[in-house]
Formats: structure tokens, sequence, C-alpha cells
């Protein structure tokens, strides 16, 4: 008799999202945090750039084609998921396929955590046209933990957006919004409070709270994707929610800190590399 092989022995997180060889983003950072954290980072790409477009010339193949064929293989495989995770999305086609994507895959144990990639500093991306922002409010309520920044908060609630001057009931009662969507958790990132980054954590509507960092240099590329990857993996490793959020933004800022003593260009992220080894047994601090 065959001996039934099993690809579902370790926990998994599907990440889907692009892959930018350099400038630390999306995949590229994914793929060695997630690892760190001891959980096995599973690759579905949306797209490859030779580096992120705050660069000023890239390549770019869009990947969107393939990924339906992609996932299929995935699905003969009987593979499952304790986690899924989505960073930037492209077009509303992009979302259509990760909504199956959660569909398929998705397990009454499995974590969807999805980043609304959508913009920063009050402006949305060339990409986020009125159409893609109405396809990510139906793909965030799919998700278990939604990880907007600020002006992705906004967009997804139709609220007008500050770069300052916010007061607690107002981003409560946006937190409130999108977790009316779908998710129970939701964190909302980069309020500036003074000298401090505030984070807004809403957890279930019983655990509501601001959790603060001092704020450190400048804006730098990858730091959401940093951040949410270190979200997703402590998700999985049932870590609670409000002490991922605050390790999550203590590590961004220790690697940005970092980045800075070594003149690191802010195009090029920030060095999390130095730091990994820190994050290796980060799932046993529940």
């Amino acid at each position: 008799m065959t001996e039934m092989i099993s690809h579902n022995r370790q926990k998994k997180i599907a990440v889907i999202q692009d892959i930018s060889g350099f400038g630390r983003c999306s995949m590229t950072v994914a793929l060695p945090v997630i690892s760190a954290m001891q959980v096995q980072c599973c690759v579905v790409p949306t797209s490859i750039f030779s580096n992120h477009t705050a660069f000023p010339h890239y390549f770019f193949d869009d990947y969107t084609d393939r990924m339906v064929e992609y996932i299929e293989n995935w699905k003969r495989l009987s593979l499952e998921f304790e986690g899924i995770y989505t960073g930037f999305l492209g077009s509303c086609r992009q979302i259509a396929i990760v909504s199956d994507f959660i569909q398929s895959f998705r397990t009454g144990r499995t974590q969807v955590i999805i980043d609304p990639v959508m913009g920063d500093h009050g402006r949305p991306y060339a990409t986020c046209t009125p159409q893609l922002c109405g396809e990510m409010k139906r793909l965030a309520a799919k998700a278990d933990i939604l990880t907007p920044n600020l002006t992705e908060a906004c967009l997804l609630t139709d609220h007008p957006y500050q770069d300052s001057g916010w007061k607690k009931k107002e981003i409560e009662e946006m937190a409130r919004q999108l977790s009316a969507m779908g998710p129970g958790r939701v964190v909302i990132t980069g309020i500036r409070q003074g000298e401090y980054i505030a984070n807004f954590v809403y957890d279930r509507g019983e655990n509501l709270q601001f959790l603060r960092t001092h704020r450190a240099g400048t804006q730098r590329c990858g730091t959401g994707d940093l951040f949410a990857s270190m979200i997703a993996a402590d998700a999985v490793n049932g870590v609670p929610f409000a002490r991922s959020v605050k390790k999550a933004s203590q590590f961004v800022r220790r690697c940005i800190l970092r980045s800075m003593e070594l003149e690191i260009p802010a195009t090029d992220g920030v060095c999390f590399e130095e730091y990994l080894y820190l994050l290796h047994d980060r799932r046993k601090e529940n």
C-alpha cells in the first residue's frame, strides 16, 4: 500500500504580492522575515520588478495571466495554509484572483492578513482607481486582520485625509468601520502625534489603543511590508495582536535607525538583515 504524502506538516503562509529584486519591499521582505519567524513562506508572484517604482527606471513584468495556472498546481498538491497574506495588488483582476484563492484555500484555522496597499501621505497610488478601491473594500471583508496606513484607512472608509490633528474618537470610528467590513482585528498605521508615530489597534471591539514609538528619520520604502510580514507570522504563531503590533513597530524603528547609521538611501529600504536573528524565537513569546 502506497503511503500518502503530506506537504502540510509545517506551518505555512501563502504570500501574494510582487517580487522586487532590489529595494527591500514586498516579497523580498516577506520571505526572509516570515522564514526567520519559523513559518514556511510560500510565494505567489503578481508581478516582477527589477527594483521598485520609487527608482527613476525599472523593469516590469505583469504575472497576472500566469497566476491562475500557478495556483491550480498548488491545489493539485492539496496544500493547506495557516496564513494567507496579501500585499500590493495592481489591478481589479488580481484582486479577483486573490479573492478566489482565499475561497479555495481558507480553512477553519487559516488567518487571512490583508495589507491594502493603495497609497500614502494622503495620495492614492496611480493604480488605485475608484474601481480598484471598490474591489479592495470587498477583499478587505475577507480579512481576519487588516493593516492599512492612515491614507488607506481613509480611502477604504471615505474619510477625508489630514496629515495630523486626528482625535482618538475619529480614528476609533474609522477602525470600527473597517472592522464592520469583516476583519476582527485592525491596525491603522503611521498616525503622526508630535514626536511620535502611533498605530491604532482595534481587536474585536474590546482592545482599542494607541501604541506609540518615537519617530525615526524620514519615510523609507518597504517599512509597511516589514511591519505586515511580522504581523502575519505572529498571527499564525498565536501571538496576541496588540503585543505583535508593539513588537513590529519597535523592530521597524530599530531597523530604520541602523539604516541611518549605515547611510542606506531611503529608496533602498531598511537593512533588516542586521536584526533577523532577533525574530527567530518570536513565536514563543505568547
